[in-house]
């Protein structure tokens, strides 16, 4: 019986390696734009974070979306990710 590979991304956050299912991935569309993507499914290139409220202040406070993504992330962006985080939260 051979054991099935799990895939593991980084927190951008936190740093650490965990499952990707346990993760919510932000997602650049071609359109510059930045979502929530908490299928993990969406055309795009992510970034992913754990599911907890102070990673995304330590991805914040450490700039690690523009370092993930190589650009300058406005803070319109950052506002909209809290409030998306907020949401998810509570479903």
């Amino acid at each position: 019986m051979s054991m099935k590979k799990i895939p593991m991304r980084q927190c951008i956050g936190c740093q650490e390696m965990k499952p990707k299912k346990e993760m919510i991935r932000i997602l650049k569309t071609s359109e510059e734009e930045f979502i929530l993507d908490v299928t993990g499914r969406k055309n795009g290139r992510g970034a992913y974070l754990c599911s907890n409220r102070e990673c995304l202040e330590k991805a914040i406070k450490q700039k690690g979306l523009e370092r993930s993504f190589k650009m300058h992330i406005p803070s319109e962006v950052y506002d909209s990710l809290k409030k998306e985080f907020e949401e998810s939260e509570t479903e």
